[in-house]
């Protein structure tokens, strides 16, 4: 018998199409524009299995895809990265589709088709079969994925959910997942300041930990002693494609603190490492963060050797200023570098 998944991710999964543009804008005074554009699996269920196998964790996924030709490519991209896909069911809807208006900073504009995610309703015994054994649960925000809480508390799981691009910390549609997470992540996207609704969080949950990711401005931790801030890490790479960056950040945070036990200070500068390495590629990104690049940049951080980025590099942070919280993956805005 093969062994339990170390990660279970649940959430949404669907192809990105992401268009290029060559210039700084769209000519919106013709009828035609010349760009780039590629297919990929995307979205925040997609990155973040993908986030984890390329980090060598046994991972595996619960989600949906249509009974269609994208939804087979999306199983045999999982298969070919190692991750257990049993926990796919069907939409009968079809599989999701986002398109991404690509800016060459790494900006972008989505446009998320959902398909039937709202409806659907997994079979609860072939999802906590998927689940067993795993230490860490990873959930996105389908409506449906809530009915899957409970089922992971039962199996003892360490419950990270990402709450995506927050406004009103009291959103009920969120309210299921903050109730049930042991760890949260948001976008501050939406917010000069995220300590009100970190505030929020831990005034409910005083045991919570929160990741903010702030793109250019770096991230924030929060717990019931205060909030901690972190520069963005200094790395001569460049910011193409924010697609996956939120996702970037959680993976790398939660192999290193929750799988690896690593103090929550080196998980956030791993996270981050993490998230700038998917921002310097575009899509299809066949090759998220490994374990070599998060220990080879920190190496690099931790020496000053990381400092030559700080003019040329971090400057190509701030010109994906915006990347901040418009770094997205699931059809919401997604920070986090």
């Amino acid at each position: 018998m093969s062994a339990p998944p170390e990660v279970v991710v649940v959430g949404n999964i669907g192809i990105d199409t992401n268009i290029y543009l060559h210039g700084d804008s769209i000519d919106w005074s013709v009828e035609g524009n010349f760009t780039h554009n590629t297919d990929a699996v995307g979205q925040a269920g997609g990155y973040a299995s993908r986030g984890y196998a390329g980090l060598g964790r046994r991972t595996a996924f619960v989600g949906a895809v249509g009974d269609d030709v994208l939804g087979r490519f999306i199983r045999e991209a999982l298969a070919a990265e190692g991750i257990d896909a049993r926990g796919l069911f069907i939409d009968p809807v079809g599989t999701c589709r986002s398109a991404n208006i690509m800016y060459p900073d790494g900006r972008r504009r989505n446009f998320y088709d959902g398909k039937g995610h709202m409806d659907l309703a997994p079979d609860l015994d072939a999802c906590r079969a998927a689940m067993a054994g795993a230490r860490l649960c990873h959930f996105n925000l389908p409506d449906w994925a809530r009915r899957l809480l409970p089922i992971a508390r039962e199996l003892g799981a360490t419950i990270a959910c990402d709450l995506q691009d927050v406004v009103d910390p009291l959103d009920p549609y969120r309210r299921d997942f903050i109730a049930a997470a042991d760890i949260l992540f948001f976008s501050a996207a939406n917010h000069a300041s995220p300590e009100p609704v970190c505030a929020a969080f831990l005034r409910e949950r005083p045991d919570l930990l929160v990741v903010v990711g702030m793109g250019a401005r770096g991230c924030a931790l929060a717990t019931r002693g205060g909030v901690r801030y972190f520069p963005p890490v200094a790395l001569d790479l460049p910011v193409v494609d924010t697609n996956g960056a939120g996702d970037g950040l959680a993976v790398g945070f939660l192999v290193s603190h929750v799988l690896e036990g690593l103090p929550l200070e080196e998980a956030i500068r791993r996270g981050q490492i993490a998230a700038r390495v998917t921002c310097a590629q575009r899509a299809p990104k066949h090759r998220l963060a490994s374990r070599e690049d998060l220990l080879r940049h920190e190496r690099a951080l931790s020496t000053g050797a990381g400092a030559a980025a700080a003019g040329e590099g971090a400057s190509a942070a701030g010109a994906g200023a915006a990347v901040a919280g418009e770094g997205t993956s699931g059809g919401a805005p997604r920070g986090g570098l």
